[in-house]
């Protein structure tokens, strides 16, 4: 799981088994944050719509933005966040970046802290990209 400030690079990275759901994932990829300032907005897919994360960030002081999903019955946003919704390719792009590295790709690394050591190093390499 990745997070990307608004021009696409990385601004935290966690590596998780795949079993446990994205929700789940929020906090522990929060807390591994490569920079000091708070994150204010969290834009995120139908997959992070859920009420318990939207209380867990509005306690950190994060918003939350994701559409919602096609059953749930009550709704709780009015769709002004959602316009931020469609720089949600920013994020996508930077995945697209990682997909560069064909050690990530094909997962050579069995050990998780070894593929958690070549994802970083991917994203330092994307970050010296930027300068």
């Amino acid at each position: 799981m990745a997070v990307a400030d608004s021009r696409g690079l990385p601004i935290a990275v966690c590596t998780e088994s795949a079993t446990p759901h994205e929700v789940i994932l929020v906090q522990q990829t929060l807390a591994e944050s490569f920079i000091a300032e708070p994150i204010e907005r969290l834009i995120g897919d139908n997959a992070y719509d859920s009420d318990q994360l939207d209380r867990e960030l509005a306690e950190t002081g994060v918003t939350m933005i994701a559409p919602h999903r096609s059953s749930r019955k009550n709704l709780t946003q009015d769709g002004r966040g959602l316009r931020r919704y469609r720089r949600r390719w920013k994020i996508e792009r930077f995945f697209a970046w990682l997909q560069n590295f064909r050690r990530l790709v094909t997962r050579y690394e069995h050990h998780l802290d070894n593929f958690t050591g070549m994802v970083h190093l991917g994203c330092c390499l994307i970050l010296l990209r930027h300068l």
